[in-house]
C-alpha cells in the first residue's frame, strides 16, 4: 500500500507498503475502489470491513462512517456497476445514427458488458448476482433508468419519422421485456456456461422490434397492463 501524508504546504510525501493508497481525503469511492480489489482477490465470503480497513491504512470505525456494515458496502459496489452500466448505455442515446442502430448498439453492449464482468471478474459478479438476488429493489430501480433511456431513443425515432409509436412508454416497456433476457446476469451467465452466444439472438429480436415501430406500434385506450 502507498500512504500520502500532507504537511500543512499541502505537499505530499508517499511511504511505500503493499497496496492502495491513503490520502488523508478517504471517500466512499475509495473504500469501494478497495473492497472490490478484496472480493477479487479473497471472494466475497472471505472480505470484511476489517481488511477493507486494513488495506486502507485506517480503522474498521473509520469505514463505519461511511458505509453501517459489509452488507452496505457490497450494495454499494453493485449499485456502482449498474451505474457504470447505466453510462454506457447512455452513450448510446446521445450518439449519432438512426434510433434502431442506437438500440442494437444499447443491448449489444450491455450485454457485452455482463458477459465481460462474468468472464473476466468472476468474483465481483457472483457478488453481483447474490446481491441483485436479495435486493429486488435495485432491479426495479435499475430497470426503471434503463426503460428511459430506451424511451429517449425511440422518442427520437419518432421525431426523426422512422418509427410510428404513439404510446412511447409503453413501447420502452416492450423493449425492455424483450432484452431482459439477454442482459440479465443469470442469463448471460447460464448462456455462456453452454457455449450459446446470444449475440445472433439480439440482433433478431431487435431486427423484429425495428420492424414493428416502423410499421406502427399502437395499444387500444385502455389495454394497458
Amino acid at each position: 500500500m502507498k500512504f500520502v501524508r500532507y504537511n500543512k504546504q499541502g505537499m505530499s510525501e508517499r511511504l511505500a507498503t503493499g497496496g492502495a493508497v491513503v490520502d488523508g481525503t478517504l471517500n466512499s469511492e475509495k473504500i469501494l475502489d478497495v473492497a472490490r480489489d478484496q472480493v477479487r482477490r479473497f471472494g466475497e465470503a472471505k472480505t470484511n470491513v476489517v481488511d477493507i480497513a486494513r488495506a486502507l491504512g485506517t480503522s474498521h470505525t473509520t469505514i463505519y462512517r461511511y458505509f453501517r456494515s459489509k452488507a452496505e458496502v457490497f450494495d454499494a459496489l453493485v449499485a456502482a456497476a449498474m451505474l457504470d452500466e447505466e453510462e454506457l448505455a447512455r452513450t448510446y442515446v446521445d450518439s449519432e445514427g438512426s434510433a434502431y442502430q442506437r438500440l442494437e448498439s444499447f443491448v449489444l453492449a450491455l450485454h457485452r458488458r455482463k458477459l465481460e464482468r462474468f468472464t473476466k471478474d468472476p468474483e465481483v459478479y457472483k457478488l453481483y448476482r447474490r446481491v441483485l438476488d436479495e435486493r429486488p429493489d435495485l432491479i426495479h430501480d435499475y430497470a426503471a433508468r434503463m426503460t428511459k433511456l430506451v424511451a429517449m431513443i425511440l422518442a427520437d425515432g419518432v421525431r426523426k419519422k422512422e418509427y410510428k409509436i404513439d404510446d412511447i412508454e409503453a413501447a420502452a416497456e416492450v423493449v425492455r421485456d424483450a432484452v431482459t433476457v439477454y442482459v440479465h446476469p443469470a442469463h448471460v451467465e447460464a448462456a455462456a456456461k453452454a457455449g450459446h452466444p446470444l449475440e445472433p439472438a439480439i440482433k433478431r429480436m431487435i431486427s423484429t422490434l425495428n420492424t414493428a415501430f416502423r410499421s406502427g406500434f399502437s395499444i387500444a385506450p385502455g389495454k394497458r397492463a
